[in-house]
């Protein structure tokens, strides 16, 4: 910070003494800020920042939450305009619903380990009620971009930072469905801040717009990925439908769960365990974004900008609801069954193993018969016998799954408790 910088910051801070010290209800800041301040005192917020913001949701709820909400469907957008300089530039952007809760926080590490000493994170409520004046705040409680430098904040505790934040709006209704932050050090108190969070959100508006037109609202704007029992995906959105190549079908699926992105390292590792050059990599997606088009494909970092539904997420979703049944009804066959990539490999093993548990889980005849009545099922001795043991004894159907187990492995001991018997009567012929 310059000589004039370290100098307002320093009348601030004393106007900021002044108002919480004394009776003195004209601290001479900007009106923005002292009408800020005196709703702050009125509302019990502490100036000495002693309290932290509360934290409004769990993890859980907050993850629930975020997978609904409007503005999930132009983080991406954000991402892409705000994201990745608040990475290099070593501030955090933010999005935060219209109560002022923090939805998702992302940027510079070291801006994040500071931010999270504050409590700026994701799942804190930042409305003016509850952490003073702040820009996301103040810009929810006035409806407009706000930005606030250092002794503005009415928190002695951020008056290290510098914020500028937006609101965005429904543009069916103007109602205001959350609001856009970037918060850091000096760089942030400056036009080009502003300017970027009110473009930002002007760009989401706009988004949100187009998807009305277009007949949808923004939850209604997801891709749809269809990913099992196929060597090639099918990625659905709107009226479009589009059958990937291999490479791509890998490409998309990694990057439809990666929340965050992915770095070309990041994504090379992901598709191959041999190298994959850069130059071959930005080739690559190169293709893939004139396949999918520039609306759907970020980049810096790689990243799909709609949010995006697989059928991996849908069969998870109903194991983690205990429908079993379901789940498997809509489970077609392997993840991209011919993929070695890593990253599909992986995916593929673990929503194996979570449905396997749970149809051996449940004991149920029915769902074991389908199980090992597929081609994926058919050589499973585990599966086998667990069908074996809750079959009637003595029918054809038991001794033929019994049958089948040992056959496929000829050490298996189907019914255990059976062999001592067997081994006396072996005794006593001989």
């Amino acid at each position: 910070m310059d000589d004039s910088g370290a100098t307002a910051s320093s009348v601030l801070r004393a106007a900021h003494e002044r108002f919480v010290t004394s009776a003195d209800r004209e601290p001479g800041v900007r009106a923005l800020v002292a009408d800020s301040w005196r709703r702050c005192a009125a509302s019990g917020v502490r100036p000495d920042g002693g309290a932290p913001p509360p934290l409004r949701r769990t993890s859980a709820e907050l993850d629930a939450y975020r997978r609904t909400h409007p503005l999930a469907a132009v983080l991406p957008l954000f991402r892409e305009l705000l994201g990745s300089g608040a990475a290099d530039d070593g501030h955090v952007f933010a999005v935060g619903d219209a109560d002022g809760t923090l939805l998702w926080v992302e940027g510079d590490a070291g801006a994040m380990a500071r931010a999270e000493r504050m409590r700026f994170v994701e799942g804190a409520g930042w409305a003016e009620r509850q952490a003073g004046t702040n820009a996301p705040g103040t810009a929810l409680e006035l409806g407009r971009p706000v930005q606030i430098v250092t002794g503005e904040h009415y928190s002695a505790a951020v008056h290290a930072w510098s914020c500028a934040a937006a609101p965005v709006r429904d543009p069916a209704t103007g109602r205001v469905l959350g609001v856009v932050d970037l918060s850091g050090g000096a760089t942030i108190a400056t036009p080009p801040a502003l300017a970027a969070v009110r473009g930002a959100a002007l760009a989401a508006e706009a988004h949100l717009a187009h998807a009305l037109l277009l007949g949808r609202d923004a939850s209604q704007g997801e891709m749809r990925l269809s990913a099992l029992g196929r060597d090639c995906a099918l990625l659905e959105y709107g009226d479009r439908e589009l059958r990937l190549s291999p490479r791509h079908s890998e490409i998309v699926l990694a990057l439809a769960h990666a929340d965050r992105g992915m770095t070309g390292d990041q994504l090379a590792v992901g598709l191959s365990e041999r190298e994959i050059p850069a130059s071959t990599l930005r080739a690559e997606m190169t293709r893939l974004r004139a396949v999918l088009g520039p609306d759907l494909l970020g980049s810096r970092p790689y990243l799909l900008l709609r949010p995006v539904r697989t059928d991996v997420d849908d069969v998870t979703r109903l194991l983690a609801a205990g429908r079993v049944r379901e789940a498997l009804d809509r489970y077609p066959g392997p993840l991209l069954p011919r993929s070695d990539a890593p990253v599909v490999v992986e995916q593929r093993r673990c929503l194996e193993q979570q449905l396997r548990g749970a149809v051996m889980g449940a004991g149920d005849t029915g769902l074991l018969r389908r199980w090992v009545g597929a081609t994926w099922g058919s050589e499973d001795t585990a599966a086998w016998t667990a069908l074996a043991h809750t079959l009637p004894g003595g029918s054809p159907q038991r001794a033929a799954a019994a049958a089948r187990a040992r056959a496929l492995d000829p050490g298996t001991a189907v019914f255990p408790q059976l062999r001592p018997h067997a081994a006396v009567l072996q005794r006593s012929r001989s």
